[in-house]
């Protein structure tokens, strides 16, 4: 899935545009296929998650460039910094996962959440950018949860907003990605119509056409 939150520097500190509220679930769906017998993983190091901070619009060349320079010169600190990414990833899939098919949420589960809003950065202020207005933020991103401010955030406002009731698993049991179902009717079952729809109708007909 494409990410459009939108960054841009102006003065001091940056400046990050509000997240989309599924950029949380489209991080944890970085582990593919969780319902498959090999899950495909797309995130497996500290590099791979620079690179999709940076397809996800909310890190900037430069900014990835200094920290894949400071992980060539701390690769210990790296190392620990996407751990913790991982493990924040999934939390956040087990939160919503949960959630989705009517059951709570773990609360060890929901205070590694809180640790990581309360390591965040602050939205202090908005501030206004090339691009429209934006969140100013000072993160150094030694953390995961600066590094990964926005898809936090995107976490809270999804767990505490009018749309939680709309997040939802995948029906196919081989993917059971996470998404928000921005149907009509809310009754959306598939992560993709083009992808797990298109399967499950072919599987449905292969199946009525044995028994004919």
């Amino acid at each position: 899935m494409k990410i459009v939150a939108a960054r841009t520097n102006s003065g001091s500190g940056d400046l990050i545009a509000a997240p989309r509220l599924a950029l949380c679930l489209d991080f944890a769906n970085t582990l593919a296929g969780r319902g498959s017998a090999v899950p495909l993983e797309a995130l497996h190091d500290f590099d791979d998650l620079i690179g999709w901070c940076l397809a996800a619009g909310f890190l900037p060349e430069e900014e990835a460039a200094r920290c894949r320079s400071r992980a060539r010169e701390n690769p210990d600190r790296a190392k620990s910094v996407f751990a913790n990414a991982i493990a924040l990833r999934e939390a956040i899939y087990r939160i919503f996962g949960r959630l989705a098919v009517g059951a709570e949420a773990e609360n060890e589960d929901l205070n590694r959440l809180n640790r990581a809003l309360t390591e965040a950065p602050v939205r202090g202020a908005v501030a206004r950018g090339c691009s429209g207005f934006g969140w100013r933020i000072d993160p150094d991103r030694e953390a995961a949860a600066e590094l990964l401010a926005p898809v936090v955030w995107s976490a809270g406002d999804l767990l505490a907003g009018k749309h939680l009731g709309r997040v939802r698993l995948c029906a196919n049991q081989k993917c059971l990605w996470l998404f928000l179902d921005d149907s009509l009717g809310g009754a959306r079952r598939w992560c993709s119509m083009q992808a797990c729809g298109n399967r499950a109708k072919t599987q449905r007909h292969y199946q009525r056409s044995k028994g004919e």
